[in-house]
This record gives structure tokens, sequence and C-alpha cells, in this order.
């Protein structure tokens, strides 16, 4: 997190956690507009005229499709297919940005590097040089439209301006990042902030569990194929792009396969919130494996938590899944905002 953010956001009662987590003492709710800092997710900055190209043969998602007005999801694979990372990708002042988790950041900074041979590239720790912001709410577009020309209308729709980028986030209810350079968005925090309550980071990533949008985290890194988490079904995958890491097993798996797993949006009423990676049971499970795992999971501000999980279809569809074990509380489904349909 950049020092000069962090100091101003301390001094707007804001705790922030070891792992970047900030804190107002409020999670916010979708009445009005909320606004959060994003500073727990890490940033990528691959920079060069081989950029592109270098990004091309590493990622699942078509990066020539990545412009000042579209941005993407996109994930990074191991030759068996399995993601390593995935993040938000954006193009930011002439840099391709990559915002994902601290620790798959480090995954990341770490296998890149290997690939790039005699590119002309350089990739970064970006997390210092921008701050990213986040708005929810029905009233968002309306407030940003007060302080830029123009505000995204589509998800995955972006918008470059005046050193700011604007990115439309998929939801039910409107939400938009803006990423920009500490000293702009302090100012523009400031601006913002009569018309928009600031609210705990959790509220932004409760936003991507309740869109259907995955996040690998350290411990579930090399968990999951792409269409076990959906990402096919969120623009998050490519099937014509040609050649990437993983992209045989990816690509078979879409022709030639039938997945057995994949995410499914749920919640518990019990005070426990799993975390990333926990393992779930099913007595119909036929796999070695477990009936699935948890891919994310927040607290809701209805009580309870809501979660999403890689999970066996056929334990899903007998409706028989506990966290943990036979006396874990029990998922109840609820209805993901896409559909199956586009397997």
């Amino acid at each position: 997190m950049n020092s000069q953010w962090k100091s101003f956001l301390q001094t707007h009662s804001a705790d922030i956690g070891e792992d970047g987590m900030v804190t107002f003492g409020q999670s916010g709710d979708n009445s009005g507009c909320v606004l959060t800092d994003l500073s727990h997710l890490s940033l990528v900055g691959i920079a060069g005229e081989d950029a592109e190209s270098f990004l091309q043969g590493q990622v699942t998602n078509d990066v020539r499709d990545l412009t000042d007005d579209h941005f993407q999801i996109s994930a990074c694979c191991t030759p068996k297919g399995r993601m390593l990372a995935n993040f938000i990708a954006f193009r930011y002042g002439g840099k391709i940005v990559l915002q994902l988790p601290r620790d798959t950041q480090q995954i990341l900074l770490k296998r890149l590097p290997m690939f790039i041979l005699m590119s002309k590239v350089k990739l970064s720790d970006a997390s210092d040089d921008l701050v990213c912001i986040g708005l929810l709410g029905e009233s968002v577009p309306a407030l940003l439209q007060q302080h830029f020309n123009q505000v995204p209308e589509k998800s995955w729709s972006a918008l470059q301006q005046d050193g700011f980028t604007l990115l439309r986030h998929p939801g039910e209810t409107p939400r938009i990042a803006v990423a920009g350079e500490p000293a702009a968005m302090i100012d523009l925090w400031r601006k913002l902030t009569p018309s928009a309550t600031p609210c705990d980071s959790n509220r932004w990533l409760l936003a991507n569990i309740r869109a259907g949008i995955p996040t690998v985290y350290g411990s579930t890194s090399e968990s999951f194929i792409p269409q076990m988490a959906n990402m096919q079904l969120i623009q998050g995958v490519s099937f014509t792009k040609g050649c990437y890491t993983g992209q045989e097993v990816v690509a078979r798996t879409k022709y030639l396969g039938k997945i057995k797993r994949r995410m499914y949006l749920a919640r518990i009423d019990g005070s426990h919130c799993p975390l990333p990676g926990e393992t779930l049971f099913s007595a119909g499970s036929q796999s070695g494996q477990g009936a699935g795992r948890v891919v994310d999971a927040q607290r809701s501000p209805d009580g309870g938590c809501e979660l999403l999980a890689v999970i066996e279809i056929a334990c899903h569809d007998e409706d028989d899944v506990h966290i943990g074990s036979v006396d874990g509380e029990k998922l109840r489904f609820l209805p993901l905002p896409y559909s199956y349909e586009k397997d």
C-alpha cells in the first residue's frame, strides 16, 4: 500500500490490517452509495513494446481485446491447466496492470520472469504507484458523472480520463473501480465522501461473490482449472486466441471432456465463515478428493455468510453439501447471475 495513501486513510478513521484490509467499522448496504479501499489487492505492472505479445502467451484471455475502453478477467495456469492465479487486467498509462491478491501476486512475480527470455518486457510491483478504490450503489453512475465526463455503462467497460482509469465491474448493484496516482486519489476521495459512505474492504469482496466472480488465493492456487471456477462464463477464457501455458488442457476440457465440478453460489447461517480452500463434505461424493472446496466467503450484512465453492455437480444436485463434515453447516444454494448453458 502506498505510504501517502495509507497515512491519509488512517487520518480518516481507517483501521488497516496486516493483510491490507481496510475497515471503517461498517460494511455498507445496497441502498445508497458506499466507498471502499481496494489496497488489499496488489498490482503487477507489465510494460515494454513486447508486453502484449508476452502476456498473450501466458494467460487464458485474449490480451488483444484489452483496450483503453475494455478490461477483462483472466488467469495464469500451470501446464496442467490449473490456475496459479486469476486477476483483473486493465490498461493504465501505457502499461498493462494486473490486480490480484497479495499472495498470488508473489506467485506471478516469481513465475512470469522465467518466460521473458529476449522479450522487451519489464515486470514490476505497481502496488505503491497506483491507488484503487471501489464505489457500490445505485447512485454510483450519477455521482461519478459529477467528476468525470463519462462513466462506463456496461460490465467490463473502461474509461480513461485525466490520469484516472474507471472500470465497470459486473454485479446487480452498480459498482465501479477507479485507479489513479495517490495524490489524485486523495483529492477524489475527499470529493466523493460527502455523498458516499466509506465502508470496509470486504464489501467489495462480497459483491464479487454475489456476482459469481472467483478469486484465486495462495491457499487455492493450482486447485481449479478455469472451467471449474466458471471463468469461461464470465468472459475470462478465450478459446480462439491460440497457445498459452495450460491451453491444451483448457481446450480439451471444452471440446472433448465434461467437467464434473463447477462453481456455485451459496450461503450458510452459522457464525463461522469458512476460509478459501476449506473442504466440503457430502455423503454422496464419489471422489477421493472430497465434495469440493471453498473459493471465497464473506460475512453477509443480513447475517450468516455468503460464499462461492467449487463442488461436484452430482453432490450439488443432491443438495446435501456441508462445510468440513457431515456435522458442518449445510450450504443453501442460491442462483448465480449467469447461466451454465454457455458450458
